[in-house]
């Protein structure tokens, strides 16, 4: 029967598994659900751990369809080391950068108990160690470094397996649109300084005039400078939620300045 099988945020429902000791109809009906679990979602291997069982069970599909049962699997040896980008069901749609043996032997028994040894190298073996992880209540995370792990913890974050290591830019390219409204703004306000040593209403009025257009120039390049910062948040993943507030605020206050700006003048133009 096809069952579940757990993913992250659901804790682990053992923090060690079982060693079988007896082959009976449960153990017989657990391996079966492996089978049919993974039939379904297309997988590699299943532990039983990974579908809420105790029980120390592991199931690969082999290239040739058929199942390689390992019950109470055990790694007796592991030579050499490589570096794998690597992904688990328990962890959907995420992949991490693990480093594990490159041959591994394992001991396991059958179904009729009796002891095997099984020797694996590459891909077979890091799939074997990725598995034996899971009858430890652990997963790929506990073998992360420490660069790796943040990267990883990033990923769980935003639910995302986009490479995200990097920081966020110090300078956007909004900042240029900010900058031409902040020195409109001040134009602005020299404006506003200079009609008070003005008396002229003909000079006046031209000045009201030609602050009319600066607030409508500096109010359209508002819009697009928060519109567009918002665009440009989306390309950076790993820091988009700091930037909302920060775009947000700073829409919010060059409004505020526009608004003051535009009254103090219409009162004193």
């Amino acid at each position: 029967m096809v069952q579940d099988i757990i993913t992250y945020p659901t804790p682990p429902s053992v923090e060690y598994s079982t060693d079988v000791r007896v082959l009976n109809e449960e153990i017989t009906s657990l391996i079966q659900d492996l089978k049919d679990t993974i039939q379904e979602n297309s997988l590699e291997a299943l532990t039983a751990f990974q579908i809420g069982s105790m029980y120390n069970v592991i199931v690969v599909k082999k290239d040739d369809g058929s199942f390689l049962e390992l019950i109470n699997p055990r790694i007796i040896s592991a030579t050499g080391k490589t570096t794998t980008v690597e992904k688990t069901a328990y962890f959907p749609g995420l992949s991490a950068k693990v480093e594990r043996n490159d041959n591994i032997s394992i001991v396991y028994e059958d179904r009729d108990l009796k002891q095997q040894v099984l020797k694996a190298s590459g891909d077979e073996a890091i799939l074997l160690q990725r598995k034996i992880d899971y009858t430890f209540g652990s997963s790929f995370i506990n073998k992360l470094s420490g660069d790796e792990k943040k990267i990883f913890e990033q990923k769980l974050e935003f639910g995302s397996d986009i490479a995200i290591s990097e920081s966020c830019p110090t300078y956007f390219k909004r900042d240029y649109i900010l900058k031409a409204i902040n020195i409109i703004t001040v134009g602005m306000l020299i404006l506003l300084i200079t009609s008070l040593f003005i008396d002229s209403k003909e000079t006046l009025s031209g000045m009201w005039d030609y602050q009319l257009y600066l607030s409508y120039l500096n109010l359209g390049l508002t819009v697009i400078y928060f519109f567009y910062a918002q665009y440009e948040g989306k390309q950076f993943t790993s820091c988009t939620s700091c930037q909302i507030g920060n775009i947000i605020g700073t829409t919010a206050i060059s409004l505020i300045k526009l608004t003051v700006v535009m009254v103090l003048s219409y009162f004193l133009i």
